[in-house]
């Protein structure tokens, strides 16, 4: 059974992404045309994760990401297909006990636009990082074993950071 853990950010996560992407683009040499660090491993200043790595990773062709998924099962990572999100390709590595999340888009799909965004907003926006952070801290300990719940919960203040997001880049349209 999946359970929602969140602790303290540390480096480490870094190292994690680090270590995972340059096996990755041994994997999609021909196809890769970009790879990010997502989620709230990727910022420091959230405070609080759950700590499972999550990588972003735009490719030429998604139709072609098939070809790949032995090269990946043999990584440890479960092919999930689409997961509800159509034009994507979505991999688990570490069953219940996650470790890794791979997210595959081309690189014009909306949601890696986003995913980009948002993690970039909160780097840019310490505080509203942290208060990010703080809200995960308090719904992991009320939710420790809802997944789901602890999702739901969240999707408000995530979409008012998305919306807050998306009016800086508005703003900032060079970067």
């Amino acid at each position: 059974m999946r359970k929602v853990d969140v602790e303290p950010w540390t480096t480490e996560w870094v190292m994690k992404y680090e270590a995972e992407a340059a096996m990755l683009r041994s994997i999609f040499t021909d196809q890769l045309l970009g790879i990010h660090h997502i989620g709230s491993t990727s910022v420091s200043a959230i405070g609080y994760a759950k700590p499972i790595i999550d990588i972003l990773l735009l490719v030429r062709q998604i139709q072609d990401v098939p070809l790949y998924y032995e090269s990946l099962r043999l990584a440890g990572y479960e092919p999930r297909g689409e997961n509800g999100i159509a034009g994507r390709e979505y991999f688990v590595k570490g069953h219940d006990q996650r470790t890794h999340h791979l997210h595959v888009y081309e690189p014009s799909h909306l949601q890696a636009v986003q995913h980009l965004l948002f993690r970039d907003y909160l780097i840019h926006h310490p505080l509203n990082a942290r208060q990010y952070g703080e809200l995960k801290r308090q719904l992991a300990a009320l939710y420790p074993s809802d997944p789901a719940a602890y999702q739901q919960a969240k999707a408000d203040h995530c979409q008012s950071i998305m919306n807050n997001a998306q009016q800086w880049k508005d703003m900032n349209p060079g970067g």
